[in-house]
């Protein structure tokens, strides 16, 4: 057996030990909470297949703003293997709908998802299919979250997202509001000082956001105005520019750890060239918020006309960047 096929195994095994444990506890009984041991799991999905691999851990969530998703399994120019997915959001919120999003994405399972606290690293190859949005409304292709417990109020962003802003890839950080100083200001006149994230300050959400990583030949235009302030308490380390959304496959891999005190770090690679690492706040604490972290992708946008297709493939998690990277070498830790 290959070393990926035992780690697929063994990924496999996990994840179905943790759904016998489920569905053996007696009626009534709380599901026993995620351990730790499950940031260890290895999941590894190449969508080879007409549904989701069970090593793989995922799944596509039915819900009412995934109703007119669109899910396809195919063999249409995969980047490795046989199979590609393809996910599709579709207009679907009617005009006098307020805060409706249209979607289409895949979830990890809840019986594989990793505490908050731990470090995990992913591995996906994505591909934006033509033809790419050109307006500047909200438009995801990644992101990763805290849970939320059931009935909570609040609204809390992705802490890692993936995004396309006007034909451009973005990649943005969130955590709860730290202090901002807005560019030409008393405090930041000439811009943000070095290693200082640009961010948009949300204190109505009580969150900011920082953009961490554009692509390559772009330029501030492409990217909405409102990141106009400076947070020294996130720390961003810019290694290199990302590929372009118009290139076709990209091979991501990130780590994912989250830190809302100031113990974040996040680390991106893209095609094997590392991107960009921040560090500092990360993520969100707070009522309302559980122990879990989790990771989904797929098109998710604030409504358009248009149907919106991305392409996935080779989805992979570990926790080491050694068990998810296909490209290039890892950080040194």
């Amino acid at each position: 057996m290959s070393r990926l096929s035992f780690r697929a195994a063994r990924g496999c095994a996990a994840v179905i030990c943790a759904v016998a444990a489920i569905l053996a506890a007696p009626a009534g009984s709380a599901q026993p909470e995620t351990t730790p041991d499950n940031a260890s799991i290895l999941l590894h999905d190449g969508f080879d297949q007409t549904g989701f691999a069970p090593e793989g851990g995922l799944f596509y969530k039915q819900n009412f703003e995934q109703r007119a998703g669109r899910v396809v399994f195919g063999d249409s120019a995969p980047l490795r293997g046989t199979g590609a997915l393809s996910l599709t959001a579709t207009g679907a919120c009617l005009p006098q709908t307020i805060g409706c999003s249209e979607r289409a994405e895949v979830w990890e399972r809840p019986e594989v998802l990793v505490p908050y606290r731990s470090t995990v690293w992913y591995g996906l190859a994505l591909r934006l299919d033509d033809p790419l949005p050109q307006d500047d409304r909200r438009y995801v292709i990644a992101q990763w979250k805290r849970e939320i417990v059931p009935m909570a109020e609040g609204d809390y962003s992705p802490f890692l997202a993936i995004r396309l802003y006007r034909e451009s890839l973005g990649i943005t950080v969130e955590t709860d509001r730290v202090p901002s100083y807005p560019i030409g200001g008393p405090e930041r006149r000439d811009g943000c000082r070095h290693g200082e994230a640009l961010v948009l300050d949300r204190p109505q959400a009580r969150q900011t956001r920082a953009l961490v990583a554009i692509e390559a030949g772009a330029v501030r235009e492409n990217y909405p105005s409102y990141f106009n302030a400076c947070a020294p308490d996130i720390q961003v380390t810019h290694h290199a520019d990302l590929p372009p959304a118009q290139k076709g496959w990209i091979d991501f891999v990130i780590r994912s750890q989250p830190g809302p005190r100031g113990n974040g770090h996040v680390d991106v690679m893209a095609d094997g060239v590392r991107i960009v690492t921040i560090r500092g706040h990360i993520g969100h604490s707070g009522p309302g918020l559980d122990t879990n972290q989790y990771f989904k992708f797929g098109p998710y946008r604030a409504p358009a006309h248009l149907p919106w297709s991305v392409s996935y493939d080779d989805f992979r998690r570990g926790p080491r960047c050694s068990d998810v990277i296909r490209l290039g070498q890892c950080p040194l830790e």
